[in-house]
């Protein structure tokens, strides 16, 4: 079966260029692309700047995507909070969050979703994590060790459908390479420059799988809507979920 997936650090839905609040053009971005998963960071909730919205909710039902969950990473001194949010044209049967905070560092996590995807006769669970990485090197290595070695992500069979995207904030777009990798995903076959949106030079932003899905096709968001959004480009990426 083919599905397509996004991966989108929205800002807020406040444009890296204008700064200005419009979550319409990220509407509208991600519609272009017609994903059925969509991993998204840096949702507002309840937060002064972005009018009060809860972006999830708000932007799922503008573009259809009904199952969705969201879980807070930071909490604002002015109200609110923003963190992981996971929109899904297939049911979301459960969803946790698991903390990658270290110590003296912004508060960071992974969003996992299990999602159920009928292909063929059958439905096949589908584990998706959304994680948003710290800025420093050696957090972003600690992070993604302690992400490798959780439950239940440590115990899973190695035919389990699994798909690992956000945003890094790898700079070179190597830390994948150095510990998924060797943890039996499968890395993108090229690594897009998505940051920043206006003149997109670092390949923040990535996605890996194992188990029963394959990489078919990856791409950023290249229209002009998407250069205005965010400050990040989106993910776009083509994947192909085996039979059971």
């Amino acid at each position: 079966m083919r599905l397509r997936a996004l991966s989108y650090n929205i800002h807020k839905c406040i444009g890296g260029i204008d700064r200005r609040y419009q979550p319409e053009r990220v509407i509208a971005t991600i519609a272009h692309y017609a994903p059925d998963l969509v991993m998204l960071q840096e949702v507002d909730a309840g937060a002064k700047r972005s009018g009060g919205h809860r972006q999830a909710d708000m932007l799922a039902e503008a573009l259809g995507l009904r199952h969705h969950a969201w879980f807070p990473n930071v909490f604002l001194r002015s109200g609110g909070a923003y963190g992981n949010a996971v929109l899904s044209r297939f049911p979301c049967r459960t969803a946790f969050n698991m903390d990658l905070s270290l110590a003296g560092r912004k508060a960071r996590s992974v969003l996992h979703t299990v999602v159920r995807i009928r292909v063929g006769s059958r439905s096949r669970t589908v584990h998706v994590f959304n994680l948003h990485l710290g800025l420093r090197q050696d957090e972003r290595r600690r992070q993604l060790v302690r992400f490798l070695g959780s439950h239940p992500f440590a115990h899973m069979h190695a035919r389990t459908p699994v798909i690992v995207a956000g945003d890094f904030n790898d700079v070179y777009g190597t830390l994948g390479a150095r510990l998924l990798v060797p943890a039996g995903f499968r890395a993108m076959p090229s690594a897009p420059n998505t940051f920043p949106a206006y003149a997109p030079l670092r390949p923040l932003d990535a996605f890996f799988v194992r188990g029963d899905v394959q990489i078919r096709r990856v791409a950023r968001g290249e229209i002009s809507m998407a250069r205005r959004a965010s400050d990040h480009l989106p993910l776009v990426v083509d994947l192909e979920l085996a039979n059971a």
